[in-house]
């Protein structure tokens, strides 16, 4: 995995779409989530492109900007419950909350401030939507496309839960709650839940590296 790619796409896809349900008349003239998330990372790309100077000065700025757009509408929970697996069977509601957001804010605290690190102007292109299997919700896939390297594959997969929210994101075919189930199985086992996202929340256990940060 990825950690900038994957940061990057987080921040890309946060404001999918608003939490409140729109009228019948309304949701039959929006977009769809594929346009939504093209339209929405293009806004968060400019951004980052027009107040790079201001955000490498003030990082609190940059995670006060990413923090408002990820908050409330990536699908934080659900993602946790999918990375615990077996480890969330019976897990309370607050201990899912806290392992999620632990997760989310180590990812960004590890590497929001590469997002300024993109060289030129990178883009968002859709290439297609396709329902996942169960009714489950849409894969989105896209690609990232960049001045100074081949374009990034990177699928969203989002479900309708009070309006279209991201569970997951695939870059080039590795998925990111794979990829952290996979790590955080033998904490989970040796500390449980809590400790594991208070580790989390310290710094002493970090999200993968992956295997590279272009």
């Amino acid at each position: 995995m990825k950690p900038l790619i994957l940061s990057l796409s987080l921040a890309l896809a946060a404001p999918l779409l608003a939490t409140v349900p729109l009228p019948a008349q309304a949701q039959q003239a929006a977009a769809t989530p594929g346009q939504q998330v093209v339209a929405n990372g293009s806004r968060i790309l400019a951004t980052l492109q027009q107040r790079r100077a201001e955000f490498r000065k003030n990082p609190a700025a940059l995670r006060a900007f990413i923090d408002t757009e990820l908050r409330g509408t990536f699908d934080s929970n659900y993602a946790a419950r999918l990375v615990l697996g077996t480890h969330g069977r019976g897990a309370s509601d607050a201990d899912v909350k806290l392992f999620a957001d632990a997760m989310v804010d180590n990812l960004m605290q590890r590497y929001g401030s590469a997002l300024l690190d993109f060289e030129g102007k990178p883009r968002l292109r859709l290439k297609g939507e396709t329902p996942l299997p169960g009714g489950r919700g849409i894969k989105v896939s896209t690609e990232l496309l960049r001045d100074n390297g081949a374009p990034v594959p990177v699928d969203y997969l989002v479900r309708n839960n009070g309006g279209w929210k991201i569970f997951d994101v695939m870059i080039e075919g590795v998925s990111y709650v794979q990829t952290f189930r996979g790590q955080f199985d033998s904490p989970l086992r040796q500390k449980g839940i809590a400790q594991v996202a208070a580790d989390l929340r310290k710094g002493t256990l970090q999200t993968a590296s992956g295997n590279g940060s272009r």
